[in-house]
């Protein structure tokens, strides 16, 4: 293969997500994929999701998320999971946990699902609830989590961090730990989507830094995996942290974050729509391909929009100064939708650059 000038090696796609479908039985208020009812004609296919598969595992053998939506309104679900699992991939699966029956539970792990997410965004079902639009719908996660533990399927939590939940996060870390997950993953809000509504719920960015010191802290008294997502200053404040207390980085001292960045889009991650459209990441619509008219490969190597996320020399503003860039790089989301370019500085972060 001629890419030249890449190391491809060290741009192989680690995580992909991929929306396998719209339909919801939910209508969260900070959904990103305004979720519809009922499937839409333009979904990838069986057969176009197996072809997406083994194009991907040609060249790469990445966390597969399958996402939606509710991916557990496709009938073909398991079908999929199971021949990505052959492919080679590993198959995680993203819900809101409602749906899931003991029976649901069996069929996922038979089908090789490796772990199941779980989005809880309230410690109490009267804001959970209050959050996913549904009443009820806390309790039914919860009978949902209880099933997959009943087959041995390695869980864990999601949650997105707004001012709705933010004094909530201690008590949904303790619940997290009670319910016995292998992990929490805490998502900090980008108002795109149906999430541009609620644009006065992003926390304040000095929050923002609180709550990623509160999580710098947290991390090393939990023996659960805790991980912030769509939180690339979490790689500045780790270092600031571990140098004032005058700790070196590695991973024996701060597991897999020691070996990653922040903004992993279009670098390690990407994620690929209902209708095969491939972006940097679910908030960040810039148009890499579509799986429909090129392989997912080349879109990988060859985009403009992946090759520029590639090049932190390419960023803009503070975050183009800024000597944490290249394990930062800033929310290229947050930044495209403040200004219409995804290489503009974060608006969220809070740090100057020593010049």
């Amino acid at each position: 293969m001629h890419h030249a000038g890449h190391n491809t090696k060290q741009h192989l796609p680690r995580l992909i997500a991929w929306e396998m479908t719209r339909d919801c039985n939910l209508g969260c208020v900070h959904c990103r994929a305004s979720s519809v009812k009922g499937c839409e004609p333009e979904e990838l296919s069986t057969l176009e999701a197996k072809a997406l598969f083994d194009n991907i595992a040609g060249f790469s053998k990445p966390v597969l998320i399958l996402s939606g939506g509710e991916p557990l309104k496709r009938a073909d679900v398991y079908e999929l999971a199971r021949y990505g699992t052959d492919a080679g991939l590993r198959v995680v699966l993203a819900t809101n946990g409602t749906l899931v029956t003991k029976e649901v539970a069996r069929k996922l792990k038979d089908a090789g699902v490796q772990r199941v997410s779980i989005s809880i965004d309230g410690a109490t079902a009267g804001s959970h609830d209050a959050f996913r639009g549904m009443p009820g719908c806390f309790e039914q996660a919860l009978v949902g989590i209880e099933n997959l533990k009943s087959v041995g399927m390695s869980f864990q939590i999601n949650t997105t961090i707004t001012r709705r939940n933010l004094d909530e996060i201690p008590a949904i870390a303790e619940l997290a730990i009670d319910l016995g997950v292998a992990g929490l993953h805490i998502f900090l809000l980008v108002p795109t989507g149906r999430g541009k509504e609620i644009e006065g719920d992003e926390i304040a960015p000095a929050e923002y830094e609180r709550m990623l010191n509160w999580f710098y802290d947290k991390q090393k008294e939990l023996d659960i995996n805790l991980k912030a997502t769509c939180a690339p200053h979490y790689f500045r404040i780790m270092r600031q942290r571990a140098k004032a207390e005058g700790i070196k980085i590695t991973p024996q001292t701060h597991g897999l974050e020691a070996m990653t960045k922040g903004c992993l889009g279009g670098s390690g991650f990407c994620f690929i729509s209902y209708k095969g459209d491939v972006n940097p990441c679910g908030y960040l619509p810039a148009l890499a391909g579509n799986i429909r008219q090129q392989p997912f490969r080349n879109i990988w190597f060859d985009s403009k929009v992946f090759k520029d996320l590639r090049d932190p020399d390419l960023l803009k503003g503070k975050c183009g100064q800024c000597e944490y860039r290249r394990v930062c790089a800033g929310c290229r989301a947050r930044a495209y939708a403040a200004t219409g370019d995804y290489l503009d500085e974060e608006p969220y972060c809070i740090y100057q650059p020593r010049t």
